[in-house]
């Protein structure tokens, strides 16, 4: 039992170091979102899909791309940036928190983990990303591996430790 438990432990470790590069990530993302504009925007969307416009001035992607560039207000622009940088810092934070074994922190990630999960789901249903998708399925998969280490905590009084 105590090696399932090690393996568990280990994916959850894992996992969250997965969880926090995505969270660093975010928070970079989010300042540089802060620091474009629709211009560069466009003009870096432009240059990506001029080939593919050139062959063919009707290619879907392309056209959803330059579209999307186009309509990219300073009010975009502004919640996109809060978005990251809020998403980022919150995750961060209880990412930190769970290394550092904090109890109080397994409850509070799940909650907050499943809120954002949620809101990931609606944005899904909206646009239809498939990375909003993924992340709601990694999201998924690190609150089982959270409510079970914080079963183990809870029931052990300790924690399952790297080549113990």
């Amino acid at each position: 039992m105590w090696r399932n438990e090690l393996y568990i432990h280990r994916i959850f470790d894992i996992s969250l170091i997965f969880k926090g590069l995505l969270s660093l990530i975010e928070v970079i993302g989010g300042f540089v979102v802060l620091w474009i504009n629709q211009q560069f925007v466009l003009n870096m969307v432009l240059a990506i899909t001029a080939d593919e416009l050139s062959d063919d001035p009707n290619d879907f992607w392309a056209n959803f791309l330059v579209h999307g560039a186009q309509s990219f207000s300073l009010s975009s622009q502004h919640f996109l940036a809060f978005y990251l940088l809020s998403h980022g810092v919150i995750k961060g934070f209880l990412v930190l928190a769970l290394f550092k074994e904090k109890l109080w922190s397994y409850p509070l990630a799940m909650v907050i983990f499943s809120l954002f999960g949620g809101y990931q789901i609606f944005e899904f249903t909206r646009t239809g990303s498939l990375w909003l998708l993924v992340l709601t399925v990694l999201d998924i998969f690190i609150i089982i591996l959270t409510w079970h280490e914080y079963r183990y905590m809870r029931k052990t009084g300790l924690k399952p430790k790297w080549g113990k």
